[in-house]
This record gives structure tokens, C-alpha cells and sequence, in this order.
């Protein structure tokens, strides 16, 4: 494209003009809310998640996904986030239908699993191989990683606890990628800003997480833009 508008300028209407009539027609199209076709393309970003991520029992529109979209609009950024959170998934269902939920691609991806592979006391062995396996899958298609992580529940012993919490950073640290080190930061073991359960975050929940991870997020999208 630029090497076309390049040609049209020596060839024929002067530079000047040029920009006049693009400046013209981007204002015109920003008046009609349209975007120009020479405009910087939409981000992508993917959301896969479980419960955590859908929004459990929240209105639609009301989830992580929706909601860190917005937060980002509100930054500047022209982004578009893919919901792919399905309650009750472990990180081995992820795997298994990362393909679909990436379709024909994404710029960057949240991943946000383990929660019920914790709760169900897998192995953490399964759930590293999976995460390992999404993180690897994630970079061979060109989508920037973004991993969220999770804490286990004291009450599922020192040992489990410290085998499933070292699973994120370790990950993060081989796969060289951004790790937000637990996703429900500043939300977990308040009332307030959890449902009835003790586990899912209310909207006033999702809002603090989307603060949370903003940065991070905003930071790697913008790497991204250029």
C-alpha cells in the first residue's frame, strides 16, 4: 500500500494533495465510524479461560473478557477480545480445544487455567504438561502468550501446594513470556467482591481483576502495535 501511494505521488497528484485527501477521507470515515482501509489493523486478544474467565452467573457482557476489552478501548487501544472462558475446563480441556477457540488467529492470548484441576487434585504434572503444551501451541501460531496464574488451596497439603504454585513461574521463565502471577489478586477470600461459592468473582470482582492485569496486558499489546 505504501509503496503505491509512494508511485501515485511522483506519477501523478502532488504529495500535498496526497494528504489532504487522505487527512479528508479519515475524518470523514472516524465522522461515519467507519475505519480506513489503510488504518492500523485491530488487536486480537484471546481469553482462554474457565469459569473464572466466563463470567459464572454474571449478566452477559459482564465477564473478564467484555470487561478487559473495555478497560483497553479506554487506554487507546483498538482491541478485540475473544471470549473462549468455559467453565468447569481444566487446563488439559484447553489443550484440547485451543485450535477452535483460536480460529483463524489472535495477536496476543490470556491463558488462565488450573483452577479445577486444583480443586480436583490432578497432578500437577497433568496441569504443567497441558500449560506447557498451550504455551508452546500459542507461540507457533505467532500469538503472544500472556499467563495468568493460580494458587492452591492450603488445605490441599505443603506438598501439593508447593508443586502446583511453582508450575507458573516456571512456565513463564522457560517460555519467556509475561506472567501475571495470580489472576484472582486482590479478589480471592473477600466477600465483597465474590458470589455466594467463596470462588467466583462478582462484577465488582471482574472489575479488580481487569485492574489488576491491565498493565500487563496493555503493556504486551502495545509491543505488539509498535
Amino acid at each position: 500500500m505504501e509503496a503505491g501511494l509512494r508511485s501515485y505521488g511522483r506519477a501523478g497528484a502532488p504529495v500535498q494533495s496526497r494528504r489532504v485527501f487522505l487527512g479528508g477521507a479519515a475524518a470523514l470515515a472516524t465522522g461515519l465510524g467507519l475505519r480506513p482501509a489503510w488504518a492500523a489493523r485491530r488487536l486480537k486478544l484471546l481469553c482462554l479461560g474457565d469459569s473464572l474467565t466466563a463470567g459464572y452467573l454474571l449478566p452477559a457482557g459482564q465477564g473478564f473478557a467484555p470487561a478487559l476489552e473495555r478497560a483497553l478501548r479506554g487506554r487507546g487501544l483498538d482491541v478485540e477480545t475473544i471470549d473462549a472462558g468455559v467453565s468447569g475446563d481444566t487446563a488439559t480441556a484447553g489443550l484440547e480445544r485451543l485450535d477452535w477457540a483460536l480460529g483463524e488467529g489472535a495477536d496476543a492470548a490470556i491463558v488462565e487455567l488450573g483452577a479445577n484441576d486444583m480443586f480436583r487434585g490432578l497432578d500437577p504434572a497433568l496441569t504443567e504438561k497441558a500449560l506447557d503444551a498451550i504455551l508452546t501451541r500459542l507461540k507457533e501460531r505467532n500469538v503472544r502468550p500472556i499467563l495468568a496464574g493460580m494458587r492452591a488451596s492450603p488445605a490441599l497439603g505443603a506438598d501439593f501446594v508447593a508443586r502446583f504454585d511453582a508450575i507458573y513461574p516456571a512456565l513463564a521463565a522457560k517460555h519467556g513470556v509475561p506472567l501475571y502471577p495470580f489472576f484472582l489478586e486482590g479478589v480471592a477470600g473477600d466477600p465483597a467482591l465474590n458470589l455466594k461459592d467463596g470462588i467466583h468473582p462478582t462484577r465488582a470482582g471482574v472489575e479488580k481483576i481487569v485492574a489488576g492485569v491491565l498493565p500487563l496486558v496493555e503493556k504486551t499489546l502495545r509491543e505488539i502495535a509498535g
